[in-house]
């Protein structure tokens, strides 16, 4: 946006001029008057994701049974691939759709740091996602590694000056989130990786946060390895798969240890010992979730036609104008803008720091505008460009506006709920 106007035609006018505006109505939207910024935690359902899941449950499940895994057992290669195609830019035979992010972190750490013999040092930062520094401190504790945590400022995310003084001959495995979860700094992929490279050290990337919301180069970036979800951008539903990317250089290189039956080789010969299959089909464990996938493939699908230039370019645009529309309205209010101002280093969602963040969120939600709360004090809204209008982004900064300058949160019990 060149220009900028704090009035409701301004939006109007934007809306009028957005080509991505009729991809709306391919949503089911049961409450229309609800203000959805928190498709970074879960997407919403697409109109044909909703009829494909009733058509595999209703004709493959209830008609087909058994003999639908003839084709149900593809899904997970042909949802990866499309993955790769559409937003990871990955071609083909490098990404598969299972399991969760949790267990995929995992597989891909354990395998990345016996590829590296010698070398007993992990590093990721103190504000990458939970899980995976968890995954990270189980992993280095049973191997008896050395996990190295380095400090990320929570506005802003990695810093590479920071990453570069943790970097030794030690180092085996580097895991990274490419955009920040709390405040949607977007890590520089190609460069950063670049660096771990000259260290000797593979590098695991963490796409949850970026996949669907801005462009991923895998292949071009010359990443090792990645893990993402598929239930926020990819708009595949709560729970959906995740998905694993390896490196095709890589994959025979690499020993996943968790050996399951859709790993092995001519798995219905049933033999006596694990023999991996070729290629990404050895980083399968067990039998995949098929509703799922089918989800993902849809989600890419829909993605895909879209354009990912076209999502990126309306993102920008969303939230430099929710940004300034906070510099406008909420800053005397006590709130701060706690993600990176310039668009480059930006994901799909901006982050508000205000004192009483929680039970602003929560009077936010009883005003029909839904985002999230995130420790210590956050306020993550995620407009996102295939659902979200700049009508939308104008209204729920509004509303925003009204319950910080009435206090009309006042009423809301000071201890955060279990989700938020």
């Amino acid at each position: 946006m060149t220009t900028f106007s704090a009035d409701r035609s301004y939006a109007q006018e934007l809306d009028a001029a957005d080509q991505l505006a009729p991809f709306r109505d391919r949503f089911v939207r049961q409450d229309r008057e609800l203000i959805y910024l928190d498709g970074n935690s879960l997407g919403p359902l697409p109109v044909r994701t909703q009829a494909r899941i009733a058509e595999v449950v209703d004709q493959d499940w209830g008609v087909g049974l058994v003999r639908s895994w003839d084709r149900w057992i593809q899904l997970p290669r042909q949802a990866g691939d499309m993955l790769g195609e559409h937003l990871l830019g990955a071609v083909p035979g490098q990404v598969i759709v299972c399991d969760s992010v949790t267990v995929n972190l995992y597989k891909l750490a354990w395998a990345a740091v016996d590829a590296r013999p010698g070398r007993d040092v992990v590093i990721t930062d103190d504000d990458n996602f939970p899980t995976d520094r968890y995954v990270l401190q189980g992993m280095a504790a049973q191997r008896g590694c050395e996990l190295r945590v380095i400090h990320t400022d929570m506005d802003n995310g990695i810093s590479e000056e920071a990453l570069a003084e943790a970097l030794d001959d030690r180092v085996a495995l580097v895991a990274l989130s490419h955009v920040a979860y709390r405040s949607g700094g977007l890590a520089d992929m190609t460069k950063l990786t670049d660096l771990i490279h000259r260290a000797g050290a593979l590098v695991l990337w963490d796409l949850c946060h970026s996949v669907g919301a801005v462009p991923v180069e895998l292949d071009a970036s010359g990443a090792d390895l990645a893990v993402g979800c598929t239930y926020k951008y990819v708009n595949a539903g709560p729970g959906a798969p995740g998905f694993l990317y390896v490196r095709e250089d890589l994959q025979a290189l690499l020993c996943q240890p968790i050996w399951g039956w859709f790993g092995q080789h001519d798995q219905f010969a049933m033999g006596p010992r694990y023999d991996p299959a070729p290629g990404i089909d050895s980083f399968l464990t067990g039998t995949p979730n098929i509703i799922g996938s089918v989800a993902v493939e849809e989600g890419a699908r829909l993605l895909g036609e879209a354009g990912l230039a076209a999502l990126r370019a309306k993102s920008i645009e969303l939230t430099s104008y929710l940004i300034a529309l906070a510099d406008e309205w909420l800053m005397s209010l006590g709130f701060m803008i706690a993600s990176p101002r310039d668009a480059a280093r930006r994901g799909g969602h901006v982050t508000l720091r205000h004192d009483d963040a929680w039970p602003i969120s929560q009077a936010l939600i009883r005003a029909n505008v839904v985002g999230d709360y995130r420790t210590p004090d956050r306020l993550r809204l995620a407009p996102v460009p295939l659902t979200t209008s700049f009508t939308e982004v104008f209204d729920a900064m509004d509303r925003l506006r009204e319950v910080a300058a009435t206090k009309s949160y006042a009423d809301v019990p000071l201890e955060p709920h279990r989700v938020t």
